[in-house]
């Protein structure tokens, strides 16, 4: 979230952030707000455009990654997504924070 806040040309006030986490950014004040995008009209609305940007870009990705099926699981790990992780490795577009695979490591 810090890189998004990082390329706003215009300064928030206020960061509305859903969940419950957030670290401080610069001296901006925030509020955490848990299912915030059922609370609030922002949030929801940011939420929207994120799944739907998010949606595109895998459709894209999945032109040069066909075997991840990124066009139909948008990115979440089904089981045959698991599968073509642990037969074709990553892509540049996993990311590595996230177990991928349950208990086996792709990163060593």
């Amino acid at each position: 979230m810090h890189r998004a806040l990082d390329q706003l040309t215009i300064r928030p006030e206020h960061i509305l952030v859903d969940g419950n986490r957030f670290y401080p950014y610069n001296d901006i004040p925030f509020t955490t707000v848990v299912k915030g995008d059922g609370k609030m009209m922002s949030i929801a609305a940011a939420s929207v455009l994120a799944k739907t940007h998010r949606d595109e870009l895998m459709k894209k990705i999945a032109e040069e990654f066909p075997h991840y099926n990124w066009a139909k699981n948008k990115g979440y790990p089904t089981k045959d997504h698991r599968a073509a992780i642990v037969a074709h490795g990553i892509s540049p577009y996993h990311r590595k924070s996230f177990n991928l695979v349950g208990q086996l490591s792709l990163f060593d």
